[in-house]
Order: C-alpha cells, then structure tokens, then sequence
C-alpha cells in the first residue's frame, strides 16, 4: 500500500502524531506497514499494538532511519504478536513511565513473537540521579531485540532487563543480539547493570534468554556488567571492551558461558566473569589485559551462604570453567568473598584445560578459603607462573598467534576453540547501527583549543562562556583574575598558567564561589593560586562547588601545582563543597599548597544514609601541603554493606598536615575521617 502525504510517497501508512498511530493500530492487519513521518516527536507515547503473523508481521518504522527523534518525555509501549519496531531514537529526554521501551502496554498485554531492531537511546536519562527506570524491558515469550545503539544511561537502573514477573514471561526464549551498549558512567550506587535477566525472587525459574554478539563499551555502571539472575541462559560470542565489572552469574543455574571476549586494556578494575550457583558451565572465553581483583576478577569462583536465601549467595556446585585462555590478567580469585556469612567454598567443581599466561607475574592466583571442592586439571601455565599444589598444572611456553587482536595459544585445546570462536565474536562495527555516529561519554580534558586569557576583571568568565568542551585556558599574566560572578561549568575546562611566568596568576571571587561544576562539567586547576580574600563575609563559602541539584552526568575535579589560601573570611570556607546525588569519577590533588582555610579542604560526605552510595570513585592526594585548615582535610564517606560497587578508593601520598583540623566545629576532631573506604593507600 502507498500513501502519500505532502507529496512524499512512502510503502506503508505515514503517521504523523501518536493519536493518528492510536487510530491506525486499532484497524491494523497482518501485513501492514505504519511509517512515523520524519521529525521531532516531543512527548510523544506511542502504543503499538496488533495481531501480525510470522510471514506477515506488523511493522512500525520510522520514515528514514533516524530521522523520526523522540524527545522530551517520550515511550513506546509495545503488545500482541509478531510486530516488529525499527529506525527510532530516542534523545534529549527522559520517559515518563519505568520504561523507555517496553514489551507491555499493560501487565496482562505482552509481547510474544515480537522484534525491536535498529533504535537507538542515546542519554535519554532522567536528570534525578537516583530516580530509576528501565530503558528496555522485556516481556513475554519469543521476543528479539537486536542491533539497537544504547548509550549513555546516567541514573540508578538496569539498561536492559528481562522481566519474568508473570508466568507468561518465563521459559521466554527471548534473543538479544547485535546490540551495541556505548559507555556507562561509574553509579557509585547499585542498580548499574548493564543487562540482568530476572531477579532474585524468580531465579529460579528458567528464562532461556540467549545473550549473543553483543559490544559492550566500557560498561561501568556496578561490578555487575550482565547480572544472570534466572535459569539456563546462554551469553555467547559477546565481546566486553575496557568494562569496569564482570559478567555475573549472580543468581540461578545452568548458565553457559561460552566464547566471550573480554579486553581489559590494562584500565583499572577491568573484569571477567564471575561464577555463583549451581552447573555453571564456562567454556572457551578469552580475557586479556584485564586488571580488576575481588569480585572483578578475571575469573573468579564464589564462596556461598549456606542454606543460602534466594537474594544472597548460593554455593558453587557442579560448576566448570574448562578451555579458557587468560593473558595477561592480574586476578584469579577462588573462593572469594568467604567470611563468617559466606562460609560454604565450592564443591564438585572444576577447573580445567585452561591456559593462564602473564609477562610480569608470577602468581595470579588467590585462594580466600578451602579449595578441596574444585579439581584442577591440564591447566597451562606461563614458564615463570606459580600454580596451586603439584597437580592440575603445567608450565609451558606456547607460541602466541595474534588474529584480530586476540592472542592464540597454539597447540592447545583452548587456543583452538578461541579460534573457532573467532567467527561470531561481536566487534564495534558488527554490532548497533550504522547510520547514527557512537558517542564517547568519558570525560577528556586537553582535547580543545588552547586560548589565552589576559587578567582583568571577569575575564576569565568570559574565556568559559565562549570555551568549548576540552580548551585549555592559559592566564598569560602572573596578576589577580577578579571575577564578580561564580563561573558555571557545564562542560570539561582546563584552567592553566602559562609557561614561564614570573609568579603564579591569582584568581580571586567575591561571590560565595569561584568555580560551580553543573551537570556536564569538569575542571582541572594548573598552576594557579586561588585567594579567598575578596570573598563575601559569609559562613559556608567555597572555591569550587557541584550543582546544588541531582547530577546525571559524573564530573572530574584535578587541582596540580596550585596554591589555596585565605579561604578564611568566615567560618566553614572550604576549597570544594559537593551535594547529594554528585559523583566524582576522579578528585586529584597533585603537587599543591593549601593554607589558612577555616572550613574542610575535600568533604566527600554528603550520601549519609548508608545504603552504598558514596560522592566519589577515586581519591587521590599525593605531594600535598595542609598548613592551618580548620576542618579535615578529607571526610570520605560510604555506608552501608551494598557489594554492587568498588570504591571509595583513596590515595595519600608524600604529603603532610600541620595543624590541620582542629576547628570547634569540626566535632570528629579528626584530620582525615573514612568511613566505609574500600581501597585505601596511605603511605610517606
């Protein structure tokens, strides 16, 4: 059928509003075809649903791929039988309801036989941090999502999940393939996963969902990248680049794992795949680079709870992880997690014909409990490295073959299903779609333009109010910078003295802050003194500040060289004040002198209610000088026992503290307080 509208033919029925697509649907038959118009959609539901068969599915498209944009507060709601949805985007936005795209249109209308294909969501995410949705969510039975573009998702909740809440949602047999999953910010919160089928309550019913040639791109939402929460999955031919996590086996039985890539890269907290439950079998994976230990190990095998309830730990039992090829990989963690609650260390289960190579290290391998219950057999190992007991390895010197970035150990039985595997491995360009360009959603500092910026009287604001993402703001004169207004930054700046300046630029600032990082923002400080001594005379003034509301996008914060002081108008003058719902990637003091500051230095303590949230990732403080500092020079604060996430994570280095901390208001009366820090380095 051709319908023509404003003289644009198109195959199908041209739908230009929602209420038209309501009105279509309702008169739809196996066969047709329903084209959204090209343009902005702003607030727009869409329900789509029909009665289609497999040789005649109903099909809902956008007119050019790409070209129909939904904003604002946009979904689409699908239900009924063989339909098929493709070319949609979603941006600049968030939904209104749990989910972006659901396979439901109500609780009792699902999806069965259905396929969503070539859609992409790109940062459509609630700007409340720790509102949560989902941006799919799948239902039904027999159901196909593939070769869609996700990127971006910066508030609390799974990207992807497979519901198995009704009984007509289980043994679904859904396939999620092709798919290409952009970059996940660090949550600092559980409820990062990238992908999870099913929950704790159902984990025991099986899903069937098949999980195969999917990217995933430096997914780092929560130690979890794919949580496995049902029974007898299948994750295959999956690759995961520069992913800050692992595939979980958090939950449920018989799940096989088998030829997935992990790239590593060296980049920190890199994982590879965890093991817990009963009859998981991993078979065939490769990892390489990867650099992450306790639950983000490159393999790494679970002590259980006994009589284990369905939320927490069951024991390994009758696992395997046989012909696997590890190179390079810092961590292989046996039994971990084992204390006074997970005291059950796995049983009848087996590691073998596996190949463990590494260029520097000698011992991979850390054993947290009774390792009687797990057999080792054929393993390989690099001529240097250290096994576990006489048997079950070998040391050996296999000639490596590169093919297509993955390094094959020859002669040996896991090197050559590696190979064989080679040919449905997902890459960046097999995966997503090819008509909408990836997003990098990292933080780059250094990337722009280098502008120079003469002193005077808001210069400097002016120089950010132009700047673009990644310049590089050189103050060319050792003289004072005044600014009247607080600069807000939206997006990465780099603020640096120039070369071979007499004395250092000072910036001074006579509101109650200098710099304010609003969502997208980010700064590092070069070379530069920061005076408070023009400030307002006002309690509770700060050099640098987050957004006083819900942050969405994470930020970095790097002070090198630099010099704070009289930031003591007035009481509680701090160097950086942050806000609940904030997250830092990175805090880095480097090289610097603080001063005469009435208030705090770094209070990262703002998520007091001691459910896992935290303000920063990684804390570093190295050759620094804390002269005369009312508060602490660091209050870095986690509480609660959540596992989902990794840091806090401080380094303290080369760095000294004289009368630091001895304000009246500073009741701890502590120089530096961490509550609940994961990783801490405290040396020199």
């Amino acid at each position: 059928m051709l319908t023509s509208c404003g003289g644009l033919d198109v195959e199908g029925q041209l739908v230009n509003s929602p209420d038209e697509l309501h009105e279509a649907v309702t008169q739809a038959e196996a066969g047709d075809v329903f084209v959204l118009a090209d343009g902005e959609w702003k607030d727009a539901e869409l329900v789509f649903t029909g009665q289609g068969t497999a040789e005649a599915p109903i099909t809902l498209r956008a007119q050019t791929k790409g070209g129909v944009v939904l904003t604002g507060q946009s979904n689409l709601s699908i239900s009924g039988e063989y339909l098929v949805v493709k070319g949609l985007v979603f941006k600049e936005g968030y939904t209104p309801t749990s989910e972006v795209i659901s396979f439901r249109t109500s609780k009792d209308d699902l999806c069965n036989n259905c396929r969503v294909t070539e859609c992409v969501i790109d940062h459509y995410t609630n700007p409340e941090r720790f509102e949560s949705d989902y941006w799919v969510g799948i239902y039904g039975r027999n159901n196909r999502f593939d070769h869609n573009y996700l990127v971006g998702k910066g508030n609390q909740g799974v990207t992807l999940a497979v519901r198995l809440n009704t009984e007509e949602s289980r043994a679904n047999n859904h396939r999620i393939d092709h798919n290409y999953f952009g970059y996940h910010q660090i949550l600092g919160s559980n409820g990062g996963e990238t992908l999870r089928i099913g929950t704790s309550h159902y984990s025991l019913e099986n899903s069937n969902t098949l999980v195969e040639n999917n990217f995933f791109d430096r997914c780092n939402g929560e130690h979890e990248i794919i949580s496995n929460k049902s029974c007898q999955n299948v994750f295959r031919g999956n690759t995961f680049y520069e992913c800050q996590g692992t595939l979980t086996m958090r939950h449920g039985n018989e799940t096989l794992v088998e030829n997935n890539y992990f790239f590593g890269n060296n980049r920190p907290n890199t994982g590879g795949i965890r093991i817990i439950n009963e009859k998981q079998t991993v078979v065939g994976n490769y990892g390489e680079g990867l650099t992450g230990h306790r639950f983000r190990g490159a393999l790494v095998i679970m002590n259980g709870v006994p009589n284990s309830p369905p939320n927490r730990y069951m024991p390994v039992i009758e696992s395997e992880a046989t012909n696997n090829v590890f190179v390079n990989c810092d961590h292989v963690q046996l039994c971990a997690g084992a204390d006074e609650e997970r005291s059950s260390p796995p049983t009848t289960t087996s590691v073998n014909g596996n190949v463990f190579l590494h260029e520097t290290k000698e011992n991979i391998f850390t054993v947290y409990d009774d390792i009687s219950g797990i057999s080792f057999a054929e393993n390989i190992l690099g001529p240097d490295m250290q096994g576990l007991g006489e048997t079950g390895f070998r040391n050996e010197s296999p000639e490596l073959e590169e093919l297509n970035g993955v390094q094959i150990p020859l002669g040996t039985a896991a090197g050559d299903i590696i190979r064989e595997g080679q040919a449905n491995r997902a890459t960046a360009e097999n995966t997503g779609v090819d008509w909408y360009p990836k997003v990098d959603g990292e933080i780059h500092f250094n990337t722009g333009q280098r502008i120079e910026v003469p002193a005077g009287m808001n210069s400097l604001l002016a120089a950010v109010e132009k700047a673009e993402a990644g310049d590089i703001l050189v103050l060319t004169e050792g003289a004072d910078y005044v600014m009247s207004k607080s600069i807000d930054l939206h997006i990465p700046i780099t603020v640096t003295a120039a070369e071979g300046l007499a004395q250092m630029p000072t910036l001074k600032f006579q509101k109650t802050s200098l710099f304010n990082i609003e969502n997208g923002g980010a700064l590092s400080l070069q070379g530069v003194r920061v005076d408070g001594e023009e400030c307002r005379d006002k309690p509770r003034n700060a050099a640098i500040r987050t957004s006083r509301y819900s942050m969405n996008k994470n930020y970095k914060l790097f002070i090198e060289d630099c010099v704070f002081e009289n930031l003591n108008i007035n009481h509680s003058f701090n160097v950086l004040t942050v806000y609940r719902n904030t997250f830092a990637d990175s805090v880095v003091l480097r090289n610097s002198i603080f001063r005469d500051i009435s208030g705090m230095v770094l209070p990262l303590n703002q998520e007091t209610d001691d459910i896992g949230i935290y303000n920063a990732e990684q804390v570093v403080i190295d050759n620094c000088s804390f002269e005369n500092i009312g508060g602490a020079v660091l209050d870095l604060h986690r509480g609660g026992r959540d596992e989902s996430t990794f840091g806090p994570m401080l380094e303290i280095n080369h760095s000294s503290f004289n009368n630091v901390g001895h304000d009246r208001r500073n009741q701890a009366e502590a120089a530096i307080g961490l509550h609940g820090v994961q990783v801490a380095y405290i040396s020199n």
